[in-house]
């Protein structure tokens, strides 16, 4: 019997699916070094990350909130991607990732690993801002220690 070759879109999306369904880092710190809110009115996702800096090392983060399946996916993934790593490599994660949802002439960064899952929700501009949140979020924490509120519009 002949099965079909799995297609990297289906293994992305159930990538993707997964991140919601069992998302990783959900919740608070309670020692954070920053905390950072952020909404978007245009579909009500809302996430606050938490962040723990250990120099300039994201010692720690997590993430809680509530919206649509790709905001929260991109929220575990995100907190996966960038724990453990320096406020520079965060924030150049950051930049790849932006880059890659808003350009789509642009070959994703080897950096961005299983983030690449997103690539396609980049032809689905109303979805975009859903992606990005959290990754506007982390920016936010990255540049400034305490709370603050990102708004997308």
């Amino acid at each position: 019997m002949n099965y079909p070759e799995p297609n990297l879109d289906d293994l992305y999306r159930e990538l993707i699916l997964d991140h919601y369904r069992h998302p990783r880092n959900r919740g608070s710190l309670e020692n954070a070094t920053a905390k950072v809110d952020g909404y978007n009115p245009l579909c009500g996702d809302e996430i606050e990350v938490d962040l723990l800096f250990d120099d300039d090392v994201i010692e720690d983060v997590a993430f809680t909130g509530h919206g649509c399946s790709i905001s929260q996916a991109s929220s575990s993934m995100m907190t996966d991607a960038v724990k453990g790593r320096s406020k520079v490599e965060a924030q150049a994660l950051v930049a790849a990732f932006k880059r890659m949802m808003t350009d789509p002439d642009v070959e994703p960064s080897e950096e961005l690993g299983d983030l690449e899952a997103f690539q396609g929700v980049a032809k689905f501009p109303v979805r975009v801002k859903c992606a990005t949140l959290a990754w506007n979020v982390l920016e936010q924490g990255l540049q400034k220690n305490g709370a603050s509120r990102v708004e997308e519009n």
